[in-house]
């Protein structure tokens, strides 16, 4: 299956939705708690991989940056 980015995902649902079903209101709450671990994954993944770029050498690096960035 080809990774898609949380921004992807979520246009795939609303067309989903406008097309072929719509969604009730928990389903939806599912699926912007799933675009939301998605897009976290992708922000870790990004900056660990720069890390590693950089040679630093903390393998949590890119989950400290998320959250000092988005958890405050």
């Amino acid at each position: 299956m080809k990774e898609v980015t949380a921004v992807q995902f979520l246009i795939q649902n609303i067309v989903e939705d406008q097309t072929i079903k719509a969604k009730s209101m928990s389903e939806w709450v599912i699926v912007f708690e799933k675009v939301k671990a998605m897009e976290k994954e992708q922000i870790i993944k990004a900056v660990y991989h720069n890390c590693n770029a950089m040679s630093h050498s903390d393998l949590d690096c890119g989950e400290e940056y998320y959250n000092e960035t988005f958890n405050k």
